[in-house]
């Protein structure tokens, strides 16, 4: 049902949403909150503060290969660690302990590692700390821990120092698509951290719009304009008009979100590293957001519903559960697909209703998703649209205008009888 009356109730909701503050304020920080957020992280993860470490071992030969390793370390020359060698057994480490527990309680001494004569044999080390799970710190000392322990492992094996460092080497992957075009070519973190970024975008924006809508509808009908409105339309009219409207803003509003990336991929403007480029297109991008707006239509029927049936948000919050699951298990399979693409779950997910909005656009960033899997997904939330809509139109057309107490489920099931 298009008509005049519904045209005017959509530019009635584009106009109340996009130009008011919320929309304004969330359009232009929600890139700066996701991207400042990461640059914080990775802040924090790069300010390690000061750090006391004690280094204990079980053999003097080995305590003294680990203090020149760990001296002449890069990392030495920020003046963010100090460190004390020592070498000690295990009885003796125990006594230790117990004279530097105030110390580690205090924070003075960061931690104290242990690294016994077995270490050779099996390179496991003992970590002593009021914050034992401090990655920072271990990751940081665990390569020059391990190039000692090699080192000494394999002194007395006659080996030149290139066949050391090969020993010493670890394993660096380099990833290569292959697509049914006959190039070969290397992929880098381009497209993980895009997967990243719609799973995140997708997975907010539904959750705004829903909330803004749902308030909208109960904020309408608390106040009575409710009943202003449907003496000049319909309320099936009126449902669709919010609907629509709030789709529009919100596509809108992607859009924006998304324009950064659109620049990188249709110019040539925006050089970016081999390792961060996207192997995506502006064809993918028009279907994630024709996904988008066939997924989002679905999840605002629902919360328009919600918002119909409940006076206030705080007894809304028992409709909302429901339809909040629908939105975070698809966002948690769409975070796990980016570890494993080919998982059987996030396969069959990308294409059921209302988890393919968000697992979709992540599995086509990660894999090559055949052309006839993106036009059924496409086919299934339009299904979904046919079977949801209707439902949800009966239940906001009664719960729209009942007023003054908290119905039953069993109450709003029967709304499903009724007819007009």
């Amino acid at each position: 049902m298009f008509n005049y009356r519904v045209l005017a109730l959509i530019k009635r909701e584009l106009k109340e949403k996009i130009l008011s503050k919320t929309f304004i304020i969330m359009t232009i920080l929600m890139p700066l909150i996701m991207f400042g957020g990461i640059g914080i992280q990775m802040l924090l993860r790069g300010d390690e503060g000061k750090s006391n470490v004690a280094v204990v071992s079980e053999s003097r030969v080995l305590t003294e290969s680990i203090q020149k390793e760990l001296l002449s370390a890069d990392f030495m020359k920020a003046g963010n660690y100090t460190f004390s060698f020592y070498t000690q057994n295990k009885e003796e480490l125990k006594s230790f302990l117990d004279k530097s527990k105030p110390n580690l309680l205090e924070g003075t001494l960061t931690g104290v590692i242990f690294i016994p004569a077995s270490a050779m044999e099996d390179k496991k080390i003992d970590f002593y700390s009021k914050t034992p799970t401090n990655l920072n710190l271990t990751r940081r000392l665990d390569g020059y821990i391990n190039k000692v322990l090699v080192n000494n492992y394999f002194s007395n094996k006659s080996l030149s120092a290139d066949e050391l460092e090969f020993a010493r080497k670890g394993i660096d992957f380099s990833g290569f698509k292959i697509t049914k075009e006959e190039k070969i070519e290397q992929e880098g973190f381009g497209n993980l951290i895009l997967s990243i970024i719609f799973s995140f975008l997708l997975y907010l924006s539904l959750l705004l719009s829903g909330q803004l809508l749902l308030q909208s509808v109960i904020e309408e009908k608390s106040n009575r304009i409710v009943e202003v409105i449907l003496s000049s339309v319909s309320p099936k009219e009126l449902m669709v008009g919010k609907i629509l409207g709030s789709a529009v803003t919100a596509l809108l509003q992607m859009i924006i979100w998304l324009s950064p990336i659109i620049l990188v991929i249709s110019t040539t403007l925006f050089m970016l590293p081999a390792e961060l480029t996207f192997s995506i297109t502006l064809g993918h991008i028009a279907f994630l957001l024709t996904n988008f707006t066939l997924g989002l239509i679905v999840f605002l029927s629902l919360f328009g519903m919600v918002g119909s049936i409940f006076d206030n948000p705080q007894d809304a919050q028992s409709g909302m559960w429901p339809i909040m699951i629908l939105i975070m298990v698809p966002f948690f399979i769409a975070i796990s697909m980016m570890e494993n693409p080919n998982s059987p779950i996030a396969n069959i997910a990308s294409l059921l209703p209302f988890s393919s909005i968000l697992i979709m656009p992540v599995k086509m960033t990660v894999v090559e998703v055949p052309l006839w899997q993106l036009i059924l997904c496409l086919a299934i939330n339009t299904a979904t649209i046919f079977v949801v809509f209707p439902i949800a139109g009966k239940i906001y057309r009664v719960g729209i205008l009942i007023t003054g107490k908290k119905p039953k489920w069993s109450e709003v099931i029967k709304w499903l009888k009724y007819k007009y």
